[in-house]
């Protein structure tokens, strides 16, 4: 079993839940854990289908997110400008092998 700890590498534009470089949270056994400033909905939903198989231990270059087999990386669908007045969000997924309790 692996725990994934999601943190923001970029943000291009204006993250409208205010997320900053450096901002982390962690997915544990399905579960989210440790999100101080929470989770925006949009840039979860980009990284679902990509968080279940990195903790079942799905290598990120069997899912085509990264060079690294620990580490991958997710984009939040938001444009940005001049579409919205939002910006894109860019998360580095970096998966941790773990003792199952």
């Amino acid at each position: 079993m692996y725990k994934v700890t999601v943190q923001v590498k970029e943000v291009r534009g204006n993250c409208a839940l205010g997320y900053k470089p450096g901002d982390t949270f962690t997915i544990e056994n399905f579960y989210i854990k440790d999100a101080g400033k929470g989770v925006c909905l949009h840039a979860l939903a980009s990284m679902l289908t990509l968080l279940a198989p990195l903790l079942k231990g799905v290598p990120a270059t069997a899912l085509g997110i990264g060079n690294q087999e620990d580490t991958g990386y997710a984009q939040c669908p938001d444009p940005g400008k001049p579409y919205t007045c939002g910006g894109t969000v860019i998360f580095e997924l970096k998966r941790e092998k773990i003792e199952e309790k």
